[in-house]
């Protein structure tokens, strides 16, 4: 079976400055609110929100932060996990924290990710962010407010976010096992 592109080039810059108006509509100004992309993928999606709140909003205030989650995950003994680094040089105490990640599949990162954020202090509302939603694959009672797309796949299928900065190229395509 060929590979499915999902999105890709405009509609993707489309998705994500839609994903950022949505945003605005909650956020206001971001006065005191916060975003956090989680590692490793996260992060380059939550850095394009920001770069983009920022230049519509005209605010360069807006704090970004990067979450590593790799030893607050359930399978962190079972898998060889390569830690990365966390990069939040402000107070999430009573903020409003927008969690930023590419795809939402199983909420297990997600509920990692809500355990590695307590560290930094108690906000006083998480709203989780995401590219794709694989609706159908949650083992976790987690869903995203903001979401750019949905889509119904099955357990074996994988869905592969390509980033200019890393790939060269803006890609979601879902791929079947054969792929």
């Amino acid at each position: 079976m060929k590979p499915k592109i999902i999105l890709e080039g405009e509609q993707l810059e489309v998705t994500i400055t839609r994903l950022c108006h949505q945003l605005i509509e909650v956020h206001d100004q971001f006065q005191n609110s916060v975003i956090i992309g989680l590692q490793p993928r996260g992060i380059y999606l939550s850095k394009r929100i920001h770069q983009k709140l920022c230049a519509i909003l005209k605010n360069k205030n807006i704090k970004l932060g990067e979450l590593d989650t790799t030893f607050f995950r359930d399978d962190f003994r079972r898998k060889e996990l390569i830690p990365n680094k966390t990069n939040i040089d402000f107070i999430i105490e009573e903020q409003n924290v927008v969690l930023i990640d590419d795809v939402l599949f199983t909420g297990r990162t997600i509920r990692a990710g809500l355990d590695a954020m307590l560290a930094f202090g108690r906000p006083k509302d998480v709203e989780l962010l995401v590219l794709i939603d694989r609706r159908f694959s949650r083992h976790l009672p987690i869903q995203a407010k903001y979401i750019g797309k949905t889509i119904d796949s099955i357990e074996s299928q994988k869905v592969k976010v390509e980033w200019q900065e890393t790939e060269g190229k803006d890609r979601v395509t879902l791929l079947t096992d054969k792929d």
